[in-house]
């Protein structure tokens, strides 16, 4: 199993912090580097300024929203930082939600795998220099009864196949990624639950396939607190307002694909409570309501000894790619964390 970091959002205030920790990571071997865009930093500006800085480790989208770019201006996007990075990019997709789709990028939040399907088409196939024509649902290429005419990428990737991930929660979704991605980004993966709420569909999606679970990236974002494994319960704290956002205040009521994850986990009261909470302004309320079970099992807490033995159970649930987020309010607790997780990697017998 390997590691990745994950900085999350660029412009929160830690910006050069972030550079430090990628350099870090990449002098400690760690794999990847991802980044993520919502409605504020975009991913690949990001990427490009951390691929400069660094040497080996890899960069990856988590995510290019797919609403943000018709899928040419993609697959332009990632073979300019595979070129630019020596080889080093990963793409990582995602539908994003209804409220950024719509409100932020004006494209209606409607059916979203046959739009993913189809944009992943598209991409795969203006990255391999093809000439670009497609007639699909929502994209037509190019344009019937004008001046357009089928062209290709002129820029030549480092790479023949730039690896592409698609960022899963729901089961449907998660089958299609193993049938048409080469790995699948998760947020809070519990390794006690991963099999039935994501290694079964995505296993599903391969045999559709005809392709096996082996060579797939199983790529989830697991927050580290590192301490003392008497103090958990402190640790766990750090993590319960990014729990109670996702859980209880990400979409809306109808379209909140991480508290369906919860409830799909056994959390099914307290997930209603949490976004009950969440939505009616007590976001206090709802983080004290998120259970420590629910944050343990889905983040790394305690001593190195402790987060070996969950890097073990993620190893054994088929995680392939263990993206780490460490938490600290200081650049040098976030650089400790790193350490702490190659070690605890070490200490699992994974490195």
């Amino acid at each position: 199993m390997q590691l990745g970091i994950n900085l999350g959002y660029w412009g929160g205030g830690m910006d050069a912090d972030n550079l430090a920790v990628a350099q870090e990571a990449d002098r400690l071997g760690y794999a990847v580097c991802w980044a993520a865009e919502a409605y504020g930093s975009d991913a690949a500006t990001v990427l490009t300024w951390v691929a400069a800085q660094t040497e080996r480790i890899d960069v990856g989208s988590a995510i290019f929203q797919i609403p943000a770019r018709q899928p040419a201006m993609t697959a332009m996007t990632a073979a300019t930082l595979d070129s630019l990075s020596g080889g080093r990019f990963r793409l990582g997709l995602g539908v994003s939600g209804p409220q950024v789709s719509e409100g932020w990028y004006g494209v209606k939040f409607d059916k979203p795998l046959s739009r993913t399907r189809e944009y992943v088409e598209i991409v795969r196939k203006a990255m391999s220099r093809e000439r670009l024509a497609h007639e699909g649902e929502h994209w037509t290429l190019p344009l019937p009864g004008g001046p357009g005419k089928p062209i290709k990428l002129t820029v030549h990737p480092q790479r023949e196949h730039i690896p592409l991930y698609i960022a899963a929660i729901g089961p449907k979704n998660l089958e299609q990624t193993g049938e048409i991605a080469d790995g699948a980004l998760l947020i809070f993966p519990s390794a006690e639950h991963l099999e039935e709420t994501a290694i079964r569909p995505l296993r599903a999606g391969r045999e559709k396939a005809g392709k096996s679970l082996d060579g797939f990236d199983v790529c989830p974002t697991v927050p580290l607190a590192l301490g003392d494994d008497g103090d958990l319960a402190a640790l766990a704290d750090t993590f319960r307002p990014y729990t109670a956002l996702y859980v209880g205040g990400m979409g809306s009521r109808k379209q909140n694909f991480y508290n369906r994850l919860a409830q799909r986990m056994g959390y099914e009261k307290e997930a209603v409570e949490i976004q009950d909470k969440y939505l009616a302004g007590d976001k206090e309320g709802a983080a004290a309501a998120v259970p420590h079970e629910l944050i343990d099992k889905t983040t790394l807490l305690g001593s190195v000894d402790r987060i070996a033995d969950r890097m073990r159970a993620y190893a054994a649930a088929g995680v392939t790619t263990l993206t780490l987020a460490p938490a600290g309010f200081t650049l040098d607790e976030r650089i400790a964390a790193l350490r702490a997780g190659t070690e605890a990697l070490e200490r699992a017998g994974l490195a």
